[in-house]
């Protein structure tokens, strides 16, 4: 039998079928791949934005007219579990509370030629982002006391030009209230009688006193104002 050599023995075939069938596979695989992500980023991006309710973005502290506030205003506050508020008496606008943080409208000193977001809650989380409603207080245009607070060194910086005779109006889903304001008060920072209720619609705007004081000011600046008119 004749000897086996080595020199004569001839490779196995190399299957370039197959790899170029893999290379196909794979590439169909990320051109899946890509076409899933663009989907779904097309998706993200046809969800509301701007003033929404419970986004993260940061309001402008513009200085502007009522006229803003009329074209910036939001859209209507979702039904909520907690119904309609009804802590005031037949002049109570049914409007469903916002969660904490939420910025639901604005407070517009026609004086200042300001426009100012409010949010929910009175917070320091919710006071670096505009002026904050009280939330144990009735919502504006409530037949009670609504409150709103605000940082003396930013959203009311200028609230002590304000004075009795002056507007203040809040603007929110369930319409537009005009206040004006009777009185001006320079009280303690402890006095609650600026958050007690009322019988008829109040706005309460407080702010710390003195303005221009270094350090935690010892005196709250508060204007009270009647609801005259809304629409």
């Amino acid at each position: 039998m004749p000897e086996h050599d080595a020199s004569t023995t001839v490779p196995a075939p190399v299957v370039r079928g197959g790899r170029r069938a893999a290379l196909f596979f794979a590439a169909l695989v990320v051109i899946g791949l890509v076409c899933v992500v663009f989907a779904l980023a097309g998706i993200a991006d046809s969800q509301p934005r701007g003033f929404g309710y419970g986004s993260d973005q940061q309001p402008k502290l513009a200085a502007s007219g009522p006229d803003t506030a009329a074209q910036l205003m939001p859209a209507p506050l979702p039904a909520d579990s907690s119904g309609p508020v009804a802590t005031g008496g037949p002049m109570e606008p049914a409007q469903a509370r916002p969660a904490t943080g939420v910025r639901f409208g604005f407070l517009v000193i026609p004086a200042l030629n300001q426009t100012l977001p409010i949010v929910e809650g009175t917070a320091d989380a919710q006071l670096e982002r505009g002026v904050g409603h009280f939330e144990r207080s009735t919502m504006p245009g409530g037949a009670n006391n609504c409150v709103l607070s605000g940082h003396r060194d930013t959203v009311f910086s200028d609230l002590g030009k304000i004075g009795v005779g002056d507007q203040l109006i809040a603007v929110t889903p369930a319409g537009e209230f005009a206040y004006q304001v009777r009185q001006v008060r320079v009280v303690d920072k402890d006095d609650k009688t600026v958050i007690v209720p009322t019988d008829h619609a109040v706005l309460t705007v407080t702010t710390c006193y003195p303005f221009r004081y270094v350090g935690t000011a010892p005196k709250r600046y508060v204007l009270v104002a009647d609801l005259v008119n809304r629409k």
